[in-house]
């Protein structure tokens, strides 16, 4: 069995994730997402989605980033 890199559970049906060459192993969608999906530079929330990008910060949508001063950016509809 494996051990989930974020929770420490040792799980027989864990997976391994890799980002930019660091390969991660979790037992779930749940660990995986918190330790790999950036905050949103606004609100805090988790990006699991599309998001937006602006100055080098990550967004869950266009009014958080309007929020930080980019009202430029606008949702994908």
């Amino acid at each position: 069995m494996a051990v989930c890199d974020q929770c420490g559970n040792d799980y027989d049906k864990a997976f391994q994730l890799t980002l930019d060459e660091r390969t991660m192993t979790f037992d779930s969608f749940e660990c995986a997402i918190e330790a790999c999906a950036p905050r949103c530079a606004h609100c805090s929330t988790r990006v699991i989605g599309h998001g937006v990008e602006a100055g080098g910060s990550f967004f869950c949508c266009a009014h958080c980033a309007e929020q930080k001063g980019h009202p430029e950016l606008r949702d994908r509809a």
